[in-house]
């Protein structure tokens, strides 16, 4: 078994959220019992991602995060007291894509996804010390593209993404793009909007109801024997993934 840092064993106790995120789902992490750590502006990015997890930092292990160079020092003076090494990336990320890319890999069962032209160094020398695989495509937002389920398991708009990684053994839900909120751009990611509590258990940014694809959504969280935990009675917005320790 592979470990896959967006799928907790057991119920997670910390989450670092984007630092703008409604008080109201600031609120009921902390009332499943989670600490928070609330992220700072990356002033290197564009504004719609400056403050997203999932683009400035990846969990390499339960314990143990790469975080972009830009905003090390914030993060090295936080983690740490949690128990979490915070390990400097060598990439430093710029506004535009695809030097904003760098870090925001996903990952699923043995495979790590992302387009690896533009991985940092550092993050794929430790993800390949982990015995893991690179799947290439030609998305680079593939954490923000990706809701992980399951270790085998994913949903997602992206229609490249699911040919390859059905090619991996990957059962993947396609849903329709767009209808989720990403303040300043067209539409967010369902990866963004969504991070899991535990292996049995998935945060979702906002309710569900409006998109088209509800039914499917639900369905397919069922089959997998995963509970959905709705953290505000707005639309789904993406906040650049819940990542969890």
């Amino acid at each position: 078994m592979f470990f896959n840092p967006f799928v907790p064993e057991d119920k997670a106790s910390l989450a670092v959220i984007d630092g703008r995120a409604d008080e109201e789902i600031k609120d009921n992490l902390i009332g499943h019992g989670l600490k928070i750590i609330e992220t700072c502006r990356c002033e290197e990015l564009y504004d719609s991602i400056s403050y997203h997890p999932d683009i400035i930092m990846h969990p390499i292990t339960p314990r143990k995060v790469i975080v972009a160079p830009n905003v090390y020092d914030y993060y090295s003076d936080i983690l740490p007291f949690y128990g979490i090494e915070v390990i400097k990336g060598e990439k430093k990320l710029d506004r535009n894509y695809p030097d904003n890319i760098a870090y925001n890999v996903a990952r699923i069962s043995r495979y790590a996804i992302h387009n690896t032209r533009y991985t940092d160094e550092k993050l794929k020398y430790y993800i390949k010390k982990q015995g893991v695989d690179f799947i290439n495509v030609n998305q680079g937002y593939t954490k923000c593209s990706l809701a992980i389920v399951s270790n085998t398991a994913v949903i997602t708009s992206d229609l490249s993404i699911h040919k390859e990684l059905i090619k991996h053994g990957i059962e993947v839900l396609i849903i329709k793009e767009g209808n989720i909120d990403l303040p300043g751009l067209n539409y967010g990611f369902i990866g963004g909007a969504t991070g899991m509590f535990s292996k049995n258990e998935l945060f979702i940014s906002g309710e569900l109801g409006h998109h088209p694809n509800y039914i499917e959504i639900i369905n397919f969280l069922k089959k997998y024997n995963v509970k959905p935990i709705f953290l505000s009675n707005h639309k789904i917005v993406d906040i650049g993934s819940i990542i969890t320790f």
